[in-house]
C-alpha cells in the first residue's frame, strides 16, 4: 500500500470522506474529466446536488433513475454524488461494479427515521400485511420488503395490491397519508420523515403566492398535508420538473429541496422559480446530507476509489427482491420507475 493510500484510507476512518491536502491551482473540473476516462468511471449526480457537480455528471436525477442509468453501461465504477442510501441502490443493482460516494456521512433523515430491527419488530405485528416501502430507505429496510416504490410509481403500486390484502408503508408518513388519500387504501404508516420537506412554511407560501398570483405552486409528496393542499401540482422531483417544461406559467413557487431549481432553470430560462420557504430564517431550503458532497471530494473519491460501498451478498440477493417486484408492477401498469 502505497504511503499516499495509507494517508488517504486513515483520515478516511476518521472523518467518513477523505480530507487530504489538494493544490489549490488544480482544475478540479480536468482533473475530474480526466479520472472519469482513466477509470473508466460515470458520475451520477442527484438533483439536490450543488449546480457545479450537477454540470459535471454523466446523468442528473432521481436515485433509482440514476442507478438503472449505471447499470445499463459498461462503466467499472459509479461514482454516486448522492446519499448514501442511493448508493447502496446502486450497488444492488450493479453488484460487479465499485460503488464510491464521496461522503459516507451523507446520509438521509427520512432513510435513518426507520431503522431495520425496530422496523422488523413493527412489522411483527402485522404478519398478514404486505410490505411497501419508498426507494428512501436503507439497505437493510429494503430486505423487509415486499414491494418498493418511487413517488412516480407509488400509487400504482399501492393499486396493484388486492383490496382485502393489509399494507405497511415504510418509513414516510407524509408519503404514505397522501397516498391514501389518493388511492382510498387503509395503510399502517410507520412514523418517519424527511426534515427538509416537514420544514416548509404554510405562512411563508401564502404570503409568496399572494405577491406571485399568477405562479403555480408545485410541491414534492412528502411534504405535509397542508403544503399539498395549496399545491396546483403535486409530483416527484423529475415529474415537478417535467411539469415547469411543459406548462405555459411564467412563474413557479417550488416545494422540494432547492438543488433542482438549477435544472428548471436549465430546461425553462425564460421563466422564473421561487424556492419554498422553511420555518427558518434561510430563503430556501437545502438537504445538508445532499451538500455535504463538494467537487473537492469528488475529486478525492475518484482519485482513491474511496470511501466504497461494500453490501453482503444476503443483503443485495433480499434487497433487490423488492426493487424488481416494483419495476415488474411498473411496467405491467405502463408507468416508469
Amino acid at each position: 500500500m502505497s504511503a499516499a493510500l495509507k494517508q488517504a484510507k486513515q483520515t478516511l476512518d476518521r472523518k467518513g470522506f477523505l480530507d487530504l491536502e489538494i493544490d489549490p491551482t488544480l482544475d478540479l473540473v480536468k482533473e475530474i474529466q480526466k479520472l472519469k476516462k482513466e477509470k473508466k468511471a460515470i458520475i451520477l449526480a442527484h438533483y439536490y446536488q450543488e449546480s457545479e457537480i450537477q454540470d459535471l455528471a454523466d446523468y442528473i436525477g432521481d436515485s433509482l433513475g440514476l442507478s438503472q442509468k449505471a447499470a445499463a453501461t459498461d462503466a467499472e465504477m459509479i461514482v454516486f454524488a448522492g446519499v448514501h442510501f442511493m448508493a447502496e441502490t446502486a450497488k444492488m443493482l450493479s453488484p460487479h461494479k465499485k460503488v464510491v460516494l464521496p461522503d459516507l456521512k451523507a446520509g438521509c433523515s427520512l432513510a435513518d427515521s426507520c431503522p431495520a430491527p425496530l422496523f422488523k419488530k413493527f412489522k411483527e405485528r402485522y404478519p398478514d400485511h404486505v410490505v411497501v416501502s419508498y426507494i428512501n430507505c436503507t439497505a437493510e429496510l429494503k430486505t423487509l420488503t415486499d414491494i418498493c416504490c418511487t413517488s412516480s410509481n407509488a400509487v400504482a403500486i399501492i393499486e396493484s395490491i388486492p383490496k382485502d390484502k393489509g399494507i405497511i408503508f415504510a418509513p414516510d408518513k407524509n408519503l404514505g397519508a397522501y397516498l391514501i388519500k389518493k388511492t382510498g387504501r387503509d395503510m399502517v404508516l410507520w412514523n418517519g420523515a424527511c426534515m427538509v420537506h416537514e420544514i416548509f412554511s404554510q405562512e411563508k407560501i401564502t404570503k409568496l403566492m399572494e405577491r406571485h398570483p399568477s405562479a403555480k405552486f408545485i410541491a414534492h409528496p412528502e411534504c405535509e398535508a397542508h403544503i399539498l393542499e395549496q399545491a396546483d401540482f403535486i409530483g416527484s422531483t423529475s415529474q415537478l420538473l417535467k411539469f415547469t417544461r411543459e406548462n405555459s406559467a411564467a412563474e413557479f413557487i417550488v416545494a422540494t429541496e432547492s438543488g433542482i431549481l438549477h435544472q428548471m432553470q436549465l430546461a425553462s430560462p425564460q421563466k422564473t422559480f421561487i424556492p419554498a420557504p422553511p420555518n427558518n430564517t434561510c430563503a430556501c431550503n437545502d438537504c445538508p446530507h445532499m451538500k455535504r458532497n463538494t467537487l473537492e471530494k469528488l475529486y478525492l473519491s475518484m482519485k482513491y476509489e474511496l470511501p466504497e460501498i461494500v453490501l453482503e451478498e444476503r443483503v443485495i440477493r433480499e434487497g433487490r427482491a423488492c426493487i424488481d417486484k416494483m419495476l415488474e408492477i411498473s411496467e405491467k401498469a405502463g408507468f416508469k420507475a
